[in-house]
Order: structure tokens, then C-alpha cells, then sequence
């Protein structure tokens, strides 16, 4: 009866705090049937659109660079509710916005608290589970990322008004409810047990885990966290990190998350009715609808993954869905190549093999990328450690933004040239033939340093590490 009570407090914890993951969600997809109002509003080019696009992702980058160590010193708690109080502002101050550079300042100020969120929410979640359902547990921030998304293209669809030039603005006012919601949930809910033993604060911290944890588990786990502490006393931040010994670990954080966003995941989530109309929708309302589409598509697939995570392993499930991946891209991108030639059958053809895409970057490296990043770290560095992983998301996932409309145009095979709305635009079939080849690096890749961390003690891991174990081997 006791572990039920403390299996459904500490589920109810998770879900508090992967709210930062639905802020997350909403504010990066909310842009995406935003964009097709507010560019003829501000009239805007292309070139423009991604400016606006990448300043929330710019802000994000700024977030997870500076609040790794504030993490560390402050507290995972507390930093999450200052990033519930930017979420809420930024969100207003999107709406507000009088200008495209008002709008492009608005979206870098709540990038930062993307950024923050990226990686002190999964930490949390993962410093306050049991071993057993850790994975689970964090893998729920990636479910809670795509129902902000989600949620996200159902508000643009029940806001968009071809009638009404200021439809956009309602579209962004939306996200100050999840972010009340996340900062009065945080003012609930404790600080994670690891970080209090870390700050010497015993007491608090054994009165956590005796919430969270069977009463005979108690004791041990609580042994468990002061070795780990024990262990890295000497330690030091930036130093430490780049320490012979946790080579792997930053490999493996830097080297999931560059793949995670580089095959090309949020040119589907930002410019989705973009691409929708490049396949062959004719008005924007059906785009969003079939936008909406992807974003049920990827949380129905995500529910899956954070069940099978705990259950078949990492591993299986990175190589399943990176394998996916190569092939539902490369058959996009045939689509594309033959739009003109399929005709109206292209079109239904490009949102098959885009929801397929969703699918296998739902059930892989969608989710994998945020769970192992907070697992290979030891934990005197892990809140540093998840700040990397995080910025490389937010470096490439800019890089990604800014570039999509560039590389459609660059690789554009004349006379291959897609004409949307009345005005000729170049055709996506290289840039996704392009995100393909990187999957495909990425299937290599994962061979050697993918790590099956299925029910591995934090601290076990860490061992392996100092012993000088090889990722595939763990």
C-alpha cells in the first residue's frame, strides 16, 4: 500500500514539473501557424520569418549556456520557477508585439526560459525518481514537450481567422496559463534529495526520500547519493568536465543532441503549413489542420516510447526509429522530387511519409536524446553536464531554423520549382534528402556510443565511466 501511495506522489511530481516541458512545446510550435498571419501582417519575407523563428532559439541557446552552473548552485527548483515567470511575460510580450523586431526581442526573452527548462526539468525529474521508472519518468517531459506542441497547433487552428489580421496575437496569449500553472505546481513541490545531500542539508533530504521511496529503500538510496557526492568532492565544474574520464559522457550528450535536432525535426514543427502548402494544400486552415495532425501523431507515439523505454532498452529503441528516419526521409524527399508528376496523390503521400517520420523520431531520439543526457553525467557535474546537452540542442536547432528556406532554395533542381499561394518557391526534395544522409551518419554513430542505462544506478554508471568502460558496453 506504501509503495503505491509513493509510486502515484512521485508520478504527480513528474507531472508538475514536466509543465516546463509543455511551455516548452507550446512556445516552440506555437510560431508555426502563427507565421503564416503575422508575415503578411508585418509584410515580411522569408528571410525575415526565420530571423523571428530562431530569436526564441537564440534565447534558448543564451538559457542553457548560463544556467547550467545556476542549476548547480541555486537549486533545480528554483530555477524552474524563475523559468515559469519568463514563460508567462514572454508569452504576453509575444502577443503585444507592435513590430517584427518588438516580436524578434519578445521571442529571444522567452527563448530564454526554453532554454532553462530544456535541461532543469528533465534533471529534476531524474534526481527525485526511483532507478526503476527513471526512464519513464523523464521521458514524460518529451510526452509533455509534444502535447505543448500539440496544444500549440490546436490554439493557431482555433485562433486562425483568414478574416482577421490580428489572429496571431490570441495564438501566443495561450501560454500564460501552462506557465501559471507550472509556477504555482514548483512552489509545491520540493527540491530534488541529491541536490539537498549535495548542499549538506541531510535531513530535508532523507524527509524527501521517504516520501518518494519504499520506507526499506530508503536508507540505501540515501547511502548511494552520499558516495556519489563522496566520490566527487574534488571535482570542479568546467575542469572537471572535461576530464579524460567523462570524455564518453560529453560525447554521448553532445553527440545525441546534434542528431536529434540536424535530421531535421523542427523544420516539420516551426514551418509545418509551410510545407504542407509546398505539398499541395491550397489555404492555410487545412495546413494547420494537417499540422495538428503531427502533433497528435507525435504524442500518441511518444506515450509509446516512454513505455517501451524501461521495458526493451535504449539502444533498440534508438537504432528502431534512426533507421526509421533514413527511410521515411529519403521517401519524402521523392515526393517532393516527383511533386509535379504525382499530382494530387503527392500531397497525400508527403503527409504519410511525414506522420511516419514523426513516428520514429517520437519513439527514439526525440525522448533518448533528454533522458540520457541526465543519466551519463556523475552528479556534481550532471546540472553542467545536462547544460551542454541542452545548448547543443539549442545551437544546432537555430542553425537548423535559420538555414531550412536557404538549403530548399539552394538545392533546388531547376524546373523542380513548387509555385504555393501564387508565388514560386523552391522545392524541399534536397534538403530532406539532405537530413536523411545525416540519419544515416547517425545509425553509425549510435553503434559505438549509444549506452543501454535500462535500470543502471546513476552511480553505476558513473563507475563504468571512471573505469574506463565503453559507452557500448555499459
Amino acid at each position: 500500500m506504501k509503495d503505491s501511495y509513493n509510486k502515484i506522489l512521485v508520478y504527480f511530481i513528474a507531472l508538475i514539473a514536466a509543465m516546463g516541458g509543455l511551455l516548452f512545446g507550446f512556445d516552440t510550435g506555437v510560431i508555426s501557424g502563427a507565421i503564416p498571419y503575422f508575415q503578411p501582417y508585418f509584410d515580411i519575407g522569408d528571410s525575415m520569418v526565420e530571423n523571428v523563428t530562431t530569436a526564441g532559439l537564440v534565447g534558448a541557446i543564451i538559457g542553457a549556456l548560463f544556467c547550467g552552473r545556476i542549476t548547480d548552485l541555486l537549486g533545480r527548483r528554483k530555477v524552474i520557477l524563475a523559468s515559469a515567470v519568463i514563460f508567462g511575460v514572454g508569452a504576453v510580450w509575444s502577443g503585444f508585439a507592435a513590430s517584427p523586431v518588438q516580436l524578434i526581442v519578445a521571442r529571444l526573452f522567452l527563448g530564454v526560459a526554453i532554454g532553462v527548462s530544456s535541461f532543469a526539468v528533465p534533471l529534476y525529474i531524474a534526481e527525485i525518481s526511483p532507478a526503476k521508472v527513471r526512464g519513464s519518468l523523464v521521458s514524460m517531459f518529451q510526452l509533455m514537450v509534444t502535447i505543448g506542441l500539440l496544444v500549440s497547433y490546436a490554439s493557431d487552428l482555433y485562433f486562425a481567422d483568414d478574416a482577421n489580421p490580428d489572429c496571431w496575437r490570441p495564438m501566443f496569449y495561450v501560454g500564460v496559463a501552462p506557465a501559471l500553472i507550472l509556477f504555482v505546481g514548483m512552489w509545491l513541490l520540493p527540491e530534488t534529495p541529491c541536490w539537498l545531500l549535495l548542499k549538506g542539508r541531510e535531513a530535508e533530504s532523507r524527509k524527501i526520500l521517504s516520501r518518494i521511496e519504499a520506507p526499506e529503500l530508503v536508507e540505501t538510496s540515501l547511502a548511494q547519493i552520499k558516495d556519489g557526492i563522496a566520490k566527487n568532492r574534488e571535482q570542479a565544474g568546467w575542469r572537471e568536465i572535461f576530464r579524460p574520464w567523462l570524455r564518453n559522457a560529453l560525447i554521448i550528450a553532445v553527440g545525441i543532441m546534434f542528431f536529434q535536432q540536424t535530421v531535421g525535426i523542427n523544420t516539420i514543427m516551426y514551418y509545418c503549413p509551410k510545407i504542407f502548402l509546398m505539398a499541395g494544400f491550397t489555404d492555410t486552415i487545412s495546413a494547420i489542420w494537417a499540422s495538428v495532425g503531427v502533433g497528435i501523431v507525435n504524442t500518441v507515439f511518444t506515450i509509446v516510447s516512454i513505455y517501451f523505454v524501461d521495458r526493451i532498452g535504449r539502444r533498440k529503441l534508438y537504432f528502431l526509429g534512426m533507421g526509421g528516419l533514413v527511410i521515411s526521409l529519403l521517401c519524402l524527399a521523392l515526393c517532393f522530387f516527383f511533386n509535379q508528376s504525382l499530382g494530387d496523390a503527392g500531397k497525400w503521400l508527403s503527409i504519410m511519409w511525414v506522420f511516419l517520420y514523426i513516428i520514429f523520431f517520437a519513439v527514439s531520439i526525440g525522448p533518448l536524446g533528454w533522458l540520457i543526457i541526465t543519466e551519463v553525467f556523475p552528479l556534481k557535474v550532471r546540472g553542467l553536464g545536462s547544460s551542454i546537452g541542452s545548448l547543443t540542442v539549442w545551437v544546432f536547432n537555430s542553425i537548423v531554423a535559420f538555414t531550412f528556406f536557404k538549403i530548399v532554395k539552394a538545392f533546388t533542381i531547376p524546373g523542380t520549382e513548387i509555385t504555393v499561394q501564387g508565388e514560386q518557391t523552391g522545392n524541399p526534395a534536397g534538403a530532406f534528402l539532405f537530413y536523411a544522409l545525416i540519419a544515416l551518419a547517425g545509425v553509425i554513430w549510435g553503434y559505438f556510443y549509444i549506452p543501454e542505462t535500462k535500470g543502471v544506478p546513476l552511480e553505476k554508471i558513473e563507475k563504468h565511466w571512471k573505469e574506463g568502460g565503453s559507452p557500448r558496453n555499459l
